[in-house]
């Protein structure tokens, strides 16, 4: 019986430092934006904004396009979490009421960091998100959170 209370303690343990590490493992999120694009940094609040679908342009710029990770990414949850406040399945049923009165577009879903970083140096209108481990001089970073 000893025994077993030391090894459920020991399991319990090991949750709580795997979670510790886990947690401690959350990667900084860079917000990218074309290196032609004239903004020099966003607030949390700015990129909240257009990634909810309440602002619809940059700053000094045309419309924004959004570009966003797919679902299934950490980074993803990470990002909405800090920037808007909100899971991932909150800000999907958001977009869903706003796309079904009519009143905007949902960030265009890709498949990779690689591929939004593609995608936002490649648009002088885009802006996106990556690890900021993921970032190179093809795109420039206007806020980082962590």
């Amino acid at each position: 019986m000893a025994f077993m209370k030391f090894s459920a303690l020991r399991r319990v343990g090991m949750c709580i430092a795997l979670y510790g590490l886990s947690t401690m493992a959350a990667a900084q999120v860079a917000v990218i934006v074309n290196p032609m694009n004239g903004s020099a940094s966003l607030t949390a609040d700015q990129v909240g904004a257009l990634f909810l679908g309440k602002s619809t342009a940059l700053p000094g710029a045309a419309a924004a396009v959004m570009s966003d990770l797919p679902e299934s990414s950490p980074v993803r949850e990470q990002f909405y979490s800090k920037v808007a406040g909100k899971s991932s399945a909150q800000v999907k049923a958001a977009w869903s009421r706003i796309v079904f009165s009519g009143k905007g577009t949902p960030p265009k879903e890709l498949g990779s960091a690689a591929e939004v970083k593609k995608f936002v140096a490649g648009n002088p209108s885009a802006i996106g998100y990556i690890e900021r481990s993921a970032v190179d001089g093809t795109v420039k970073v206007v806020l980082t959170v962590d």
